[in-house]
């Protein structure tokens, strides 16, 4: 088996039915032969750089797996048959990986995203106690210059 990296790009007219049964279907194709799924990432709807078969935004979706090259020829035929696919591309990023290695990068992957929560929320705990300084700051402001504007 082999590890790899796939980002594809839907239309952006499709439904979240239609979106999650693309994605369904792709992971049902690289999961057999005991391949396995290591992340997938929903990046959303996204302006395109230019225009990709006349849309000007498009669906991203990352993946991450494992799997035998014979597989990635099928999933790779389907996106080229299927139209609501707009762009793919694959790159391989291991030349062997077994089992112990997809679970490891699967922890690793499950651990590198509870970090970015943390730190993501981390960083709104400084925002919001930095705005609560402001405005005490602001507010004492306000009152010396409501005191010197009495005291003229």
């Amino acid at each position: 088996m082999r590890r790899y990296e796939t980002i594809y790009i839907l239309r952006p007219t499709l439904g979240d039915d239609e979106i999650t049964k693309i994605i369904d279907n792709t992971n049902a194709i690289l999961s057999t032969d005991g391949g396995g799924i290591i992340s997938i990432d929903k990046w959303g709807l996204r302006k395109l750089a230019y225009l990709i078969k006349k849309e000007s935004n498009g669906y991203y979706v990352f993946c991450d797996y494992a799997t035998d090259p014979a597989n990635v020829t099928e999933m790779e035929r389907k996106f080229r048959i299927d139209e609501s696919i707009m762009k793919y591309m694959t790159l391989k990023t291991s030349d062997s990986i077994d089992s112990e290695g997809i679970e490891a990068a699967r922890n690793e992957y499950e651990a590198a995203k509870v970090a970015a929560e943390e730190a993501e929320a981390e960083q709104e705990k400084e925002e919001q106690s930095s705005d609560t300084t402001e405005t005490a700051e602001s507010k004492k402001e306000e009152k010396t210059e409501t005191a010197e504007k009495s005291g003229e």
